[in-house]
């Protein structure tokens, strides 16, 4: 029988579609419980990958792309995909779960400086926490994220020292810098950007680098992607 991270008579009352919902106090609670009770799986990768607009995220439009991607390299058990960003941080496989199924907010529609600064500093700290707590689970870890997602994780890795390949590179972004644009840095699903991914998933292989096609669909389904 599935565990519930927090059973229905306990849920708080507060809404989820708020930009406080950094805050509410069922979000800390269920990240609290994955930093603490959840048992990570032994795998050879860890993919961390941003929330989406819909939910589940394994069904969302974005991560149907980044699927793609990953399990044409490599093999199901090979790989742990971990989710992150306005949700905390979520295991995929508990992506059907309260609530990281039920909140609305995107941190990619706050202007807020305050909790854009809080978002940083708390998503940062949860991210450092686990790297710290399944630094023996994975022998690869590969972050794909851009803004304030990836500053989080920059700030995680500073901190703890556990090696993490974040990727698009720099040199990418600068090139796909869009300044008409809401969110100037595009979305994850471009080419560049998922080519970037592809050479970090096959480089630790020794394999030859899979050609992403130039024809993928954009899709604005990314948290943090504001046109």
């Amino acid at each position: 029988m599935k565990q519930i991270i927090i059973p229905e008579n306990e849920r708080s009352t507060e809404p989820l579609d708020t930009e406080m919902v950094i805050y509410h106090p069922d979000m800390k609670r269920a990240n609290e419980w994955i930093l603490t009770e959840y048992q990570p799986p032994v795998r050879d990768f860890c993919i961390f990958v941003p929330c989406s607009k819909k939910k589940p995220y394994h069904e969302s439009p974005s991560h149907k792309i980044f699927d793609r991607l990953i399990f044409g390299i490599l093999e199901p058990e090979m790989v742990h995909i971990v989710v992150f960003g306005t949700c905390g941080i979520t295991p995929r496989e508990l992506d059907e779960q309260y609530p990281f199924m039920d909140y609305q907010f995107m941190m990619g529609k706050c202007n807020v400086s305050k909790i854009k600064r809080d978002f940083i500093r708390m998503e940062s700290e949860r991210l450092a926490r686990y790297l710290e707590r399944t630094k023996s689970n994975y022998k690869h870890r590969i972050a794909y994220c851009i803004g304030d997602f990836r500053t989080a994780m920059e700030k995680a890795v500073e901190t703890t020292s556990v090696p993490v390949t974040i990727v698009p590179k720099r040199e990418t972004i600068e090139k796909n810098i869009q300044p008409s644009k809401g969110f100037i840095y595009g979305s994850l699903n471009q080419r560049d950007y998922l080519q970037d991914l592809a050479e970090a998933i096959s480089k630790p292989l020794g394999r030859s680098v899979i050609e992403v096609n130039e024809k993928e669909q954009m899709i604005n389904d990314n948290d943090w992607y504001v046109l």
